[in-house]
């Protein structure tokens, strides 16, 4: 599994989260972001491009895979604003309380080992009056969509890096204390439907 986590995985990742439908729902939501932005688990650097360089300040890009980190850090000399990068996970983030305007989540909680204490850690570090972005896929609301994605998600994190199929995405935002301010959600097209059910949308 080493050589598969280090050489086969990122290359997998990279590949679905590259996809047409994926990136127009970076599209949305990245001009969103302002002022000193966080991103948890930047991966290869995807989001990077989307950014609007108007608006954001500096970018703290957090990411605990070495591999993922090393391919974003190739892209920096693309964008024209400075970015830090964490190597840590997100349940610890190495950063003062108050300190960032906005948090970004995109495709990203539905691995995170502890996602309400990242989103916990996230809070803290947020300023007050500060913004939440996210996009993520997860729970569908179909009762038989729901029962295929619990049964594929007893074997799909092993290989695909503890990604979850089945998180209820406004239910940990509201669990941990976030107040969900727009929400939006569709089945992403030429997506399969116990993969591709989105929520997007920003909390505070």
């Amino acid at each position: 599994m080493r050589i598969y986590n280090k050489y086969v995985l990122p290359k997998m990742i990279n590949a679905g989260c590259g996809t047409k439908p994926i990136k127009k729902q970076r599209e949305k939501v990245l001009p969103l972001c302002n002022g000193i932005v966080l991103e948890i688990g930047c991966g290869s650097g995807l989001n990077f491009a989307f950014y609007d360089e108007n608006k954001v300040e500096k970018l703290y890009a957090l990411e605990p895979d070495k591999e993922m980190l090393r391919q974003a850090g190739l892209l920096v000399k693309d964008v024209n604003f400075p970015i830090t990068f964490l190597e840590t996970g997100a349940e610890k983030i190495p950063l003062e309380n108050g300190s960032v305007d906005t948090a970004l989540l995109t495709y990203t909680l539905c691995s995170i080992p502890d996602p309400l204490a990242a989103l916990r850690e996230i809070r803290r570090v947020l300023k007050e009056g500060g913004t939440l972005v996210f996009c993520e896929h997860g729970m569908a609301p179909e009762k038989n969509v729901k029962k295929m994605q619990n049964f594929i998600n007893f074997f799909w994190p092993i290989f695909q890096g503890g990604c979850n199929l089945n998180r209820d995405i406004p239910n940990l935002l509201k669990e941990t204390g976030f107040s969900v301010d727009n929400l939006e959600t569709m089945y992403l097209p030429k997506t399969p439907k116990w993969l591709g059910f989105n929520y997007w949308g920003t909390a505070s």
